[in-house]
């Protein structure tokens, strides 16, 4: 073979190479460019992606949209410093086992302090503060003090991390619960989750709890307050109700709202000795549960854990869609 051919040869074998690595190139992507994700794809456990078949690119990226709203409804409150367009803001450090004049602000899409909120269970604003291994817990009221600021009287007693919840619903839109951790500095030992207790005592009073958690659906919860071996027939009304219920999942203190059933003054709704709420739980797992009550002019808060679980088996009449099927929208209904 002479040089000329020898030359053609190899110009020829790199045009090949150089090829294939080009369309290698063009079909995993540009190297250094991370895919398109949203941000509930990237903070979710590493694991094989789900593929959706579709009958077009259209219908793809609407499936898609869909997948992302859905994934945000199923998110609890609590978890999140932000939320759409609101952020909470805290503006106060807090010293251990001193009385803190507590300021925070939430800020709105336009960033600056959000002033307009509605009334919900008789309050703009309800702030929870619970240690992060929720051996503690309080409901405090903040009282606005100007300017989208909120200002509560709070006193962290032990040294460690806290998560405070905003609950609110800013004027015009849905309610939110916006989460932020506080650190006491100090040294901290935390303490282990109670364990599953379906009585608890607090100031002569005794309550109960009847009921079980299941993931997935809505659970009846109903308790029941005692004092001194007697049945309590006389609660008096508080946040709207004769009985407020916080529940926090253990682990990542996502917050769960709980829904009384009934309020006082509608005919109906008796003042104790039992009170019913009505709560829905995400997952299996552990769950804190504060019940706040009002009985001779003051609020004493009963605590439980219970364990919710496993997730019901939903029946189907129709057997789950094959992705390999042309058309096949890859969701159950």
């Amino acid at each position: 073979m002479n040089t000329a051919v020898k030359l053609g040869s190899y110009v020829l074998g790199l045009a090949v190479v150089f090829g294939g690595a080009l369309g290698a190139g063009k079909a995993v992507g540009p190297v250094g460019t991370p895919p398109a994700e949203d941000h509930a794809a990237m903070v979710m456990p590493t694991a094989m992606p789900t593929v959706v078949p579709t009958t077009s690119a259209s219908a793809g990226h609407g499936e898609h949209a869909t997948a992302q709203a859905q994934a945000k409804d199923d998110t609890p409150g609590g978890l999140q410093v932000s939320e759409n367009g609101y952020t909470l803001n805290p503006l106060t450090t807090i010293t251990a086992g001193e009385p803190t004049d507590f300021r925070f602000t939430v800020i709105g899409a336009d960033g600056r302090p959000v002033t307009d909120f509605q009334v919900e269970h008789d309050k703009k604003l309800h702030f929870i503060v619970a240690s992060r291994d929720l051996a503690t817990f309080q409901h405090v009221h903040p009282v606005e003090a100007g300017g989208g600021v909120w200002s509560v009287k709070l006193t962290l007693n032990d040294p460690g991390a806290y998560r405070a919840f905003a609950d609110f619903v800013p004027a015009g839109g849905s309610g939110l619960t916006l989460g932020t951790d506080l650190l006491v500095a100090g040294d901290y030992e935390p303490k282990a989750l109670s364990e599953v207790s379906r009585t608890a005592k607090v100031d002569g009073y005794e309550v109960t709890l009847d009921g079980e958690l299941t993931p997935g659906q809505s659970s009846k919860l109903t308790l029941k307050v005692s004092k001194d071996g007697k049945p309590v027939t006389d609660l008096q009304p508080y946040l709207g109700a004769y009985g407020h219920l916080v529940a926090l999942r253990a682990r990542d203190l996502a917050y769960l709202h709980v829904h009384p059933d009934g309020e006082p003054g509608d005919g109906k709704t008796r003042p104790g000795p039992e009170i019913t709420f009505y709560a829905e739980v995400p997952s299996t797992g552990d769950y804190r549960l504060f019940l706040d009550f009002q009985h001779g002019d003051k609020v004493r808060t009963a605590d439980f854990t219970l364990s919710a679980g496993e997730r019901p088996q939903v029946p189907t009449s129709e057997p789950t869609p094959s992705p390999t099927r042309h058309g096949d929208d890859g969701h159950s209904h």
